[in-house]
């Protein structure tokens, strides 16, 4: 268990900010990497704390030939 406080807002911002990065960016960008390897919602919605078609959105993002062909 870490014991250490939570890191601080304004320390975030004064780290990625220069680089043009938010935390919401690169969250998006680490789920997107993860659904590159895993390809499996239920692993992205246990480990990023996502609903269901938030995580198919992922996997179809990186893995198009997962969707189905049956018309809507």
């Amino acid at each position: 268990m870490d014991t250490r406080p939570p890191i601080s807002s304004m320390v975030m911002n004064d780290v990625f900010k220069p680089h043009g990065l938010s935390a919401s960016k690169l969250r998006q960008d680490r789920i997107l990497d993860e659904a590159k390897h895993t390809a499996d919602p239920v692993h992205l919605m246990r480990v990023f704390g996502i609903g269901a078609r938030t995580a198919m959105k992922y996997v179809y993002a990186v893995h198009p030939e997962r969707r189905s062909a049956l018309p809507r």
